[in-house]
């Protein structure tokens, strides 16, 4: 699976509360839970009041919650994962490479987004 990206946004984030590298932030500096809005994905990990760099706009590389597929619309789970989007939620990006599990690192192109 390739390790790439390319951010044309990337923006730093205080952080309000412990994020994982690779998963879904939102623009309080939260880690996003299940089918929360993102305003990006933290490359770095980190603890209340750090800040770290969040990419907004372009590509990034986000942990799978479970199985994905290229060209699944994704959204977060309740650990800021990229999981595939069925119904509900809000649509965060477009999986650009696949998952076969949780824990894999895949390619998303990050979307403007609302609940």
């Amino acid at each position: 699976m390739p390790q790439q990206f390319v951010s044309i946004l990337t923006l730093s984030l205080a952080l309000t509360g412990i994020v994982a590298p690779s998963r879904f932030v939102t623009p309080a500096g939260a880690q996003a839970g299940a089918d929360a809005n993102a305003l990006g994905v933290a490359r770095t990990g980190g603890i209340s009041g750090d800040l770290v760099p969040v990419d907004v706009l372009g590509t990034s590389l986000v942990e799978a919650g479970a199985a994905v597929s290229a060209g699944d619309t994704v959204k977060a789970d309740a650990s800021g994962r990229a999981v595939t989007w069925a119904t509900s939620g809000a649509r965060i990006g477009i999986a650009l490479g696949d998952a076969s599990a949780a824990g894999d690192l895949i390619e998303v192109l990050l979307i403007p987004n609302a609940a």
